[in-house]
């Protein structure tokens, strides 16, 4: 039996751990070569030196699996080196078909307390990470497509948060950080769609280095699967990254425990109209105070209701 993704080639980065390396293994296991891409650093929030055992041991696992795979472990946030792992995966097996970044880093701290390098350090490595291995892969299948003259296959799997969705007090960067990959992510959709080449986003809710204290108070249970086990997220990526999934792009997919949610676009909720040529303070007061403290606005001024939607 033909497995999903036979012949076909994966970078996954931060796959030295957690959600990565079992985003890795279920890639191999679906039949794709992968490149496993680990800076290798101990600390969460990117502190210690670098290592390429955590990417070696992911490689060894799938290779003892009977898969293929190779380790990479550069900082994916340094340009010159995502552009060397793209090189990587296109020299060793021919060319590149999938991409899941999920490299990232924590350094959580209040608005109001965060340093300038706390913020820098996770922009860099989640945001700057995600679009440098990005533009390379993308560079990589436009070529590939105008010299075939026709759409190819490529798959970019992006990795966002419900921090961004709901809000996370004590991480601002972070936050800001997986808002920006969604950004990202629809407008790698929209340009690459015409090579043959979606691009999606998840937002994963699973117990890893990252999470531990998220998810301190939910003890592992005794027997079973933990619902927060990354091998709950895997599957989702796999389905992202196969032949299957060719008619999903630009989409934004919340995972875990057995759940998958499809997140739609912001909608508009209601708009008001001036009577002037432009609103004045006092319009705007009559309008909005009203509508944000949940009572209806005076009759002074009509709101028109989009999109179906009653105003909250």
């Amino acid at each position: 039996m033909t497995l999903p993704l036979e012949g076909l080639s994966a970078v996954v980065t931060g796959a030295g751990r957690g959600l990565g390396r079992a985003e890795a293994l279920e890639l191999a296991r679906l039949g794709a070569a992968v490149v496993v891409n680990d800076y290798g650093q101990p600390g969460r929030d990117g502190s210690g030196a670098a290592s390429a055992g955590p990417a070696e041991l992911v490689a060894e696992e799938i290779r003892a699996a009977g898969g293929k795979a190779l380790a990479h472990s550069g900082d994916i946030a340094d340009f010159a080196r995502a552009g060397e792992l793209v090189r990587l995966a296109v020299t060793e097996f021919g060319k590149l078909d999938i991409l899941v970044n999920n490299a990232g880093i924590l350094r959580d701290r209040m608005v109001f307390s965060m340093a300038e390098d706390e913020w820098d350090s996770v922009i860099r490595v989640h945001l700057k990470g995600h679009f440098n291995t990005t533009r390379f892969a993308a560079a990589h299948w436009r070529e590939r497509s105008k010299a075939a003259g026709a759409a190819v296959y490529g798959r970019i799997v992006n990795t966002s948060s419900e921090a961004f969705l709901a809000g996370s007090a004590g991480q601002p960067n972070y936050a800001a950080a997986k808002g920006g990959i969604v950004g990202l992510t629809t407008s790698t959709a929209l340009a690459l769609a015409k090579y043959g080449v979606t691009a999606n986003a998840i937002c994963p809710r699973a117990r890893t280095r990252m999470t531990e204290d998220v998810f301190a108070g939910f003890e592992r249970p005794d027997e079973g699967l933990d619902p927060l086990a990354p091998e709950h997220v895997a599957p989702l990526v796999g389905y992202l990254a196969s032949p299957a999934a060719a008619k999903v792009n630009g989409q934004l997919l919340v995972v875990h425990g057995g759940m998958v949610a499809i997140v739609e676009r912001p909608r508009v909720r209601a708009t008001f109209d001036s009577k002037q040529d432009t609103f004045t303070y006092d319009e705007l007061d009559a309008l909005l105070t009203p509508h944000y403290a949940g009572r209806p606005p005076g009759e002074t001024f009509a709101a028109a209701e989009v999109l179906g939607l009653r105003r909250a």
